[in-house]
């Protein structure tokens, strides 16, 4: 794995920071997940259709295991 460095808001990122810490979670492994979820998407889109059906399963996903309203919450 490698160590990357991206430039992001200052309140965006104490924001998040501390629902990551708030929730135990992974900060980077959440980042590398939405990365993972938007390449998924850029690949769908010149599969078709195919795209439709897995953005769909991926939000009933998402759905289930987001349950509180914080701002950043889709990503976590």
């Amino acid at each position: 794995m490698a160590l990357k460095t991206f430039n992001i808001d200052n309140d965006i990122y104490k924001e998040f920071s501390k629902h990551c810490k708030k929730e135990g979670l992974s900060m980077s492994k959440k980042i590398e997940k939405f990365i993972s979820e938007e390449i998924s998407k850029i690949k769908g889109i010149k599969n078709g259709s195919d795209f439709e059906d897995k953005l769909g399963e991926e939000r009933a996903e998402r759905e289930r295991e987001l349950m509180d309203e914080h701002p950043l919450s889709k990503y976590c």
